[in-house]
């Protein structure tokens, strides 16, 4: 029995397991990587919450130009802070098992900057900006054009902004979402 003591009860973590797309293994795999954050803060609560900045630690949300926008629509408290709670939901709803539903609704709240529950213009510019490189040779202009291609293409009620039906619509066409809304544990 050379198993090390788990921080979570078997109850727990079958409450985990129900909860997210993960085995129990892959859940005590997502908590040594929460862990190996902060291993000063965490090792001794295992409901430690742990900064945005920290968060942003994690090699995959540091290099992805929305790691801010993930960690607050993941955050339990809105502020981008994450408990282990909120990482392993944001780590499942990112897992290869995640239906491409949930992911689909996720990446909307991740792009609707302002949570009025569309994306509009505001938003999808925002999106472009992060996309693409700040030194690259899109201007304003270009800018502009892309984001009226997109709503002509796939604003289908012409309301100037994209709902989620819409978004989802985009989304089902798109053969290569799932693959590119993931993040590894």
């Amino acid at each position: 029995m050379g198993q090390v003591k788990s921080q979570f009860s078997e109850d727990e973590l079958q409450d985990y397991e129900d909860l997210t797309y993960f085995t129990k293994k892959e859940i005590l795999y997502a908590h040594k990587k929460f862990k190996n954050l902060a291993p000063e803060k965490v090792g001794h609560n295992k409901n430690a919450k742990l900064s945005m900045s920290k968060v942003l630690e994690y090699p995959e949300l540091k290099a992805n130009p929305f790691g801010d926008r993930i960690c607050k629509v993941f955050s339990s408290s809105n502020d981008g802070d994450i408990t282990f709670e909120d990482f392993l939901d944001m780590m499942s709803v990112f897992s290869d098992a995640a239906p491409k539903s949930v992911k689909a609704e996720h990446a909307f709240r991740i792009y609707d900057f302002d949570g009025d529950d569309m994306i509009g213009r505001n938003d999808l510019k925002q999106v472009i900006k992060r996309l693409v490189d700040y030194n690259s040779d899109l201007g304003d202009n270009d800018i502009e054009q892309l984001i009226n291609n997109i709503l002509e293409e796939a604003d289908l009620d012409d309301d100037g902004a994209l709902s989620f039906a819409e978004f989802e619509h985009i989304i089902d066409k798109s053969s290569d979402f799932i693959n590119s809304f993931r993040i590894r544990l």
